[in-house]
């Protein structure tokens, strides 16, 4: 039987592959996807091959007449490629060359032969070389098809493009030489034929699986929330990702207060230590059985929680009444909380009297309390021994006291302005006397001490002035100071109606012009509260005598009318 191409197919075959050329070129360049996966990054496992194929056998049949095989133009070829890494893999391959005999210089050849192949894959073109043996089927110029054994050894050069997400490949070229011996004998013609041939072939590759290893599986492992008390439940959950529905999942977990399979559990921590506790979550996936034996088939996560110790307990305290007298009582109110809700007890202390009760309220009793402010002490304790304090006060008061007076200052006058009439009481110092006045009347029990004071010069007048007295009884010692006390104290009698009982005149050594005015109110101490006076003996100081300013100068008055 012969295998026969029609020739019209082989030309559809080799069209095809050169149309499909320009068109990946041209996706490759428009399309660009940003998620392309490079071929040596990412090798096929399955090369499926088919396309045009061109075959020129050399060789004669033994015969008397010495036949001679042509080219045979008319040819398809396919293989299947399986690879177990990047680089190298087994093919198998088959090809059909046939042409009509009429034409009684070509033949027919048609086979199949398995043997290595070796790739070498970068991201745009993949070089192989292979290496077949199997059976080629010849036949033609009379003779009958028989089977011989054929031996291929050959190359190529396969260009990617992104078509069908990358899996489709144009095999630009594939050359290959072949050695094949049939042994005709019987035939009509001749006996035995040798050839030598040279097969080209061009055609499409579909890329199918890839030798990278799966995406591992991916595992997130949770504990919510992530801090508790002592008995509060954590749940721990474990997500795995990347995982194949079609193989089985082993989920664990393990850790201080669970060991679980599943992927969801719960932490019993009632049993726990404040701390921080960790679970280790795991997954595996495979057949039954064979979970996890891959290494991408594992993945490994831990989750953490945090056991808080229970917080201690909060306490605000307060007595009513605040103030109390001795021998009286108050009650004390104490306001506990646990922010845990635990049960809570309470005490109290005093520093001085006696509390009474162990609830929430208390009394305080002042039964034999010294006056003033006695502490109480509120304690909360709940029933883990933690405690809290808060304090509080009730003040016992003494019986009532009355205060005693002190002197009082009142305004002070300045005699630095009337330089020719240094002691005279002007209208501002009768405004400081006038309110003196009032305050008298205001308080009939009161008494006003009046006090002058002098500066440097006139102290250093009056002393010289005094000196010279020691000698001339008949020198006038004038203390300005006294006399401006005595001046004020006049006013006070004279223009203010102020017994003269009740308004005390004296001087005091402070540097000055001015007559200090105090307010001494019934039971206080003029000398206990002010220091450093002198009494002024109003026997021999006496009061001036209010003139207007021309009066006293006379002599001035009688020049100023003459000019």
């Amino acid at each position: 039987m012969y295998f026969r191409v029609s020739k019209s197919m082989s030309l559809v075959l080799a069209l095809a592959s050169v149309v499909c050329l320009p068109l990946a070129l041209t996706a490759q360049d428009s399309a660009k996807p940003a998620a392309k996966t490079a071929a040596s990054d990412s090798p096929s496992k399955w090369d499926i091959f088919a396309g045009y194929s061109y075959l020129s056998p050399k060789g004669t049949i033994a015969n008397s007449n010495g036949t001679q095989y042509g080219s045979i133009t008319g040819g398809g070829i396919g293989s299947v490629a399986r690879y177990f890494n990047n680089y190298v893999g087994v093919q198998a391959e088959g090809d059909v060359h046939a042409l009509k005999e009429s034409k009684l210089s070509n033949g027919d050849f048609a086979g199949g032969s398995l043997g290595l192949i070796a790739r070498f894959p970068t991201a745009e073109i993949t070089p192989f070389v292979h290496g077949l043996v199997g059976v080629e089927r010849a036949g033609g110029w009379g003779q009958k098809d028989v089977n011989g054994v054929v031996l291929t050894a050959g190359g190529g050069l396969d260009y990617a493009t992104p078509l069908f997400d990358h899996r489709l490949a144009i095999r630009v070229f594939q050359a290959d030489y072949q050695y094949t011996h049939e042994d005709f004998t019987g035939s009509v013609v001749g006996e035995r034929g040798n050839f030598n041939m040279v097969r080209l072939s061009a055609g499409l590759v579909f890329h199918i699986g890839t030798i990278a290893p799966p995406a591992p599986v991916t595992l997130a492992c949770s504990a919510s929330p992530n801090s508790v008390f002592p008995g509060d439940p954590v749940t721990v959950t474990a997500t795995a990702g990347s995982l194949d529905p079609k193989l089985n999942v082993l989920y664990s977990m393990s850790g201080a207060g669970v060991n679980s399979t599943a992927s969801t559990a719960t932490v019993a921590t009632a049993a726990l230590a404040p701390g921080s506790y960790t679970v280790k979550c795991g997954v595996k996936e495979g057949k039954p059985g064979k979970e996890g034996l891959k290494p991408w088939e594992v993945a490994d996560a831990s989750a953490s929680f945090t056991v808080k110790a229970f917080e201690p307990p909060t306490i605000s305290c307060s007595a009513n009444p605040t103030t109390i007298k001795p021998g009286e009582t108050a009650t004390v109110t104490a306001m506990g909380m646990s922010p845990q809700n635990r049960p809570l007890t309470y005490s109290y202390t005093a520093t001085a009297g006696t509390v009474s009760g162990s609830g929430a309220t208390a009394t305080f009793n002042s039964t034999g309390a010294p006056t003033g402010a006695a502490g109480i002490t509120c304690t909360v304790a709940d029933d883990k021994n933690q405690t809290a304090t808060a304090n509080t006060s009730v003040t016992i008061l003494a019986p009532y006291v009355a205060p005693i007076p002190h002197t009082q200052t009142l305004c002070s006058i300045a005699f630095d302005k009337d330089k020719k009439r240094p002691t005279r009481v002007d209208n501002e110092a009768k405004a400081c006397l006038d309110q003196v006045a009032m305050d008298l009347q205001r308080q009939a029990d009161a008494k006003a001490v009046v006090v002058g004071t002098s500066d440097a010069k006139e102290k250093a007048v009056t002393a010289k002035e005094a000196k010279r007295a020691l000698k001339n009884k008949h020198v006038k010692v004038v203390d300005l100071a006294a006399e401006r006390a005595v001046n004020a104290k006049e006013y006070l009698v004279t223009d203010k109606g102020i017994d003269a009982t009740r308004v005390s005149v004296a001087t005091s050594a402070v540097d000055g012009q001015t007559v200090e005015d105090y307010l001494v109110p019934s039971g206080a101490t003029f000398a206990n509260d002010v220091t450093g006076t002198t009494a002024v003996d109003e026997t021999t100081v006496k009061p001036e005598v209010r003139k207007p300013l021309a009066e006293r100068h006379p002599a001035k008055k009688a020049a100023a009318k003459k000019m």
